[in-house]
């Protein structure tokens, strides 16, 4: 967990076989992979404020094509973000995996994610005008700038995918390595990395184990509950 929570950008399984002389690859993928599951707080608390949010897509063929995907992009993965505004930078975020970038799923996610007094700014996508029937205030906001924050989370994401990971992270696996990044992320201006060492070691005693067949069926079967 120390080394795990010291290193700034992550790491992958390939670094912590080699860096604990670990003779099983198995080995290094299934702890780094029950750390993962350790890093969401059963419980946390909502976004508040202003918060951004929009839908990006990894993986497939095209990644880098930005937008929504083509017709046929069925390859992509789809994943939905949201950013607290914290004056002119960004505050804590969210985000998850979602079957497609519906109204029903993006709308369900706000209100996973965010207070009902929170402001919620979007694009133009049709399938956000439902959030003021949900008791949330809506801003839209066509400019092309005008999701600064988010943008930039999902720029820093995806760099981190293909960086520390070669971009060789499985669809099905994918959520828990959102979890990673947001456990990261939302603790990045923090002096002293001995708290997050603190933090993922009281959330790993508070979480359900995760032997190793669930891991591998999860990995089958797509199942994903972070």
């Amino acid at each position: 967990m120390w080394y795990v929570t010291s290193q700034k950008t992550g790491v992958s399984a390939l670094g912590v076989q080699r860096t604990l002389g670990l003779g099983s690859y198995k080995t290094a993928w299934s702890w780094l992979h029950k750390l993962r599951r350790a890093m969401v707080r059963p419980g946390r608390d909502k976004l508040t404020g202003l918060i951004e949010v929009d839908e990006t897509y990894f993986g497939g063929l095209d990644e880098g094509h930005r937008g929504r995907p083509r017709a046929g992009a069925t390859k992509k993965a789809v994943i939905v973000i949201a950013a607290e505004e914290d004056g002119p930078g960004i505050g804590r975020v969210r985000m998850k995996c979602i079957s497609r970038a519906s109204a029903e799923e993006l709308l369900g996610f706000i209100k996973e994610v965010g207070e009902q007094s929170a402001v919620i700014r979007t694009d133009g996508w049709e399938c956000y005008r439902g959030l003021r029937h949900l008791g949330y205030a809506h801003d839209v906001d066509l400019r092309k700038d005008g999701l600064p924050r988010v943008h930039r989370v999902i720029s820093l994401l995806k760099r981190w995918l293909l960086g520390t990971h070669q971009g060789a992270v499985s669809h099905e696996q994918l959520g828990y390595y959102l979890d990673e990044f947001t456990f990261r992320f939302n603790r990045r201006k923090s002096r002293f990395r001995g708290k997050l060492f603190y933090r993922l070691a009281q959330q790993a005693v508070a979480i359900e184990p995760v032997p190793y067949d669930n891991l591998v069926k999860c990995n089958r079967e797509g199942v994903h509950n972070g």
